[in-house]
């Protein structure tokens, strides 16, 4: 039986994929992880920030409180999240961000697109599965490997290919 995907991924039939965080994963996505923000991202990120930052870490919540949580340099187009000590400012043994989203109601609601929807990515025109040998993936992270998981990607990313189809159509 066929899944009925929200949305058309180029690579859905074969993209395997399990987030693995906290099962022998320690976030390394998040390791120099530089999301790029909007400035509707920004606003939304600035508007929780006093919750944020006693969850940071120190380092990363040195870094916000001296020089802001973007910085100068841009992926897409658009300023790029900070990293402190290596990691991004807002991972303290998982995303902050993600935490409070949760403790309100929706764990994506605060976190930049880039990082909502990982693994999953939009190219020229289409949505596709990042996975190691498609679309030349340069990240040699172990979770695109498509070894690491028997688990059919749009099974695990329900949630990410929800969110994406309600960003096309918006």
């Amino acid at each position: 039986m066929k899944m009925s995907l929200p949305l058309a991924v180029t690579n859905a039939d074969t993209a395997t994929f399990d987030c693995s965080f906290g099962r022998g994963c320690d976030g390394i996505c998040c390791r120099n992880g530089r999301p790029s923000v909007t400035p509707e991202e920004h606003a939304v990120i600035a508007s929780v920030l006093p919750r944020v930052l006693p969850l940071l870490r120190e380092e990363a919540r040195k870094v916000i409180e001296a020089d802001g949580f973007t910085s100068a340099r841009k992926k897409v187009g658009q300023p790029m999240v900070r990293v402190a000590a290596g990691w991004c400012v807002f991972f303290n043994g998982g995303c902050v961000l993600h935490t409070v989203g949760a403790e309100d109601g929706d764990s994506y609601q605060y976190k930049p697109t880039q990082c909502a929807l990982f693994p999953l990515e939009k190219g020229e025109n289409e949505w596709y599965i990042r996975q190691w040998g498609h679309d030349s993936e340069d990240w040699d992270l172990f979770c695109l490997n498509p070894a690491n998981s028997p688990r059919k990607a749009v099974e695990s990313l329900e949630a990410e290919l929800a969110l994406a189809a309600k960003l096309d159509a918006g």
